[in-house]
């Protein structure tokens, strides 16, 4: 049955890293997404969308606090977020309070430990992109490949299922802890190993970027490939510190071969908003509106009803049609599957990507 619209705006808390140590390109081309989407939701009626925004500054406590915050203004939904540990303890605190959450773009699996009926989700579950990209490298001959990582839920989560992909493939992973090694002992490390592939599983710019410069001028390194299934290349930041440096380094976006009608047609505006071409997070942003907006037309603002309705959404967005499902494992409502890319950027046309493997 569908529910008159409210003629009063519908409070919504958006929770987006926009100052450090979050990651600060990621949390703007989000919330790009989400203001573009909620405007032109309100110019087309039938409801009107109030974005309250707060920045976790990648801090879960502080999401926590802002949840808090939030829930006390009445919001009838949150949306967002990008880190996998942030978006975890907004998922747990919204369940808690009984509030609809959208998480946008983070992709840890285990986004909250038990069964959530408030909670959904966007992004794909990190499991399915990693595995992709573990299939990526073993299609391109990887079997021995390093990791440089730090000590992160996330970090280790993505070493764990690279390590069992891998080794399903004749594979073997080893780790390198960027907490007592710096760039030229990860360099010495990797010289007199067998491995072929060092996976940079760390933040940006510190210390991913010294380590990666150091790799690219080390001539025992030469024909080393570097990649970063989390994503970085994709945000000008990564090319802004890097340069050239920066380019031929496999990551995971999620994004189709074709954006849909409206994909192509928000592309522009997107554009306009960023000053430059717009990640895949912008476009989860925007989907994460357009979802919500649709489930407040349909059902209206209660939040008991708005949770309830995650099972029965059905949405053109701008990368495919969006619909919740229960997938084992995953304890919350998740598109199952948004589409995923392996891409690079094109050291001859640092602007350009190139699809190197999709799923």
């Amino acid at each position: 049955m569908t529910t008159p619209p409210t003629s009063s705006p519908v409070r919504i808390g958006v929770l987006a890293p926009l100052s450090r140590p979050g990651w600060v390109q990621a949390g703007e081309h989000l919330l790009a997404g989400l203001e573009l989407a909620a405007a032109e939701v309100n110019a087309g009626g039938g409801v009107q969308l109030d974005l309250v925004v707060r920045d976790t500054a990648a801090d879960a406590q502080k999401a926590e606090a802002a949840v808090d915050e939030l829930a006390g203004l009445g919001v009838t939904a949150l949306v967002g977020e990008y880190h996998s540990v942030v978006a975890r303890a907004v998922a747990a605190r919204a369940d808690a309070l009984g509030v609809p959450y959208l998480c946008s773009s983070a992709v840890l699996d285990a986004l909250i430990d038990q069964p959530s009926e408030w909670v959904a989700r966007i992004a794909p579950a990190q499991s399915r992109g990693w595995r992709l990209y573990a299939d990526f490298l073993l299609g391109a001959g990887h079997r021995q490949v390093a990791v440089a990582t730090q000590p992160s839920v996330y970090w280790a989560s993505g070493t764990r299922i690279l390590r069992e992909h891998l080794a399903a493939g004749g594979g073997t992973l080893v780790e390198l802890d960027l907490n007592t090694l710096d760039a030229a002992a990860v360099c010495d490390t990797l010289a007199g190993s067998q491995a072929t592939a060092l996976l940079m599983l760390s933040g940006i710019p510190d210390p991913a970027v010294p380590v990666v410069k150091a790799v690219r001028a080390d001539p025992r390194l030469t024909g080393l490939l570097i990649g970063a299934p989390a994503g970085q290349p994709e945000f000008a930041e990564w090319l802004a510190a890097l340069g050239a440096d920066g380019a031929g380094i496999p990551f995971l976006r999620y994004l189709p071969e074709q954006l849909t009608p409206l994909g192509t047609r928000v592309d522009p505006a997107l554009r306009s908003r960023l000053g430059g071409a717009p990640s895949f997070v912008a476009f989860e942003g925007y989907d994460t509106i357009t979802v919500l907006a649709d489930v407040l037309r349909t059902h209206g603002a209660d939040r008991a009803r708005v949770a309830a309705a995650w099972p029965h959404v059905s949405v053109e967005g701008t990368r495919g049609v969006i619909s919740f499902t229960r997938v084992p494992g995953i304890n919350v409502w998740q598109w199952a599957w948004p589409p995923i890319q392996v891409v690079e950027r094109d050291p001859q046309t640092l602007d350009h990507f190139r699809v190197l493997h999709s799923g």
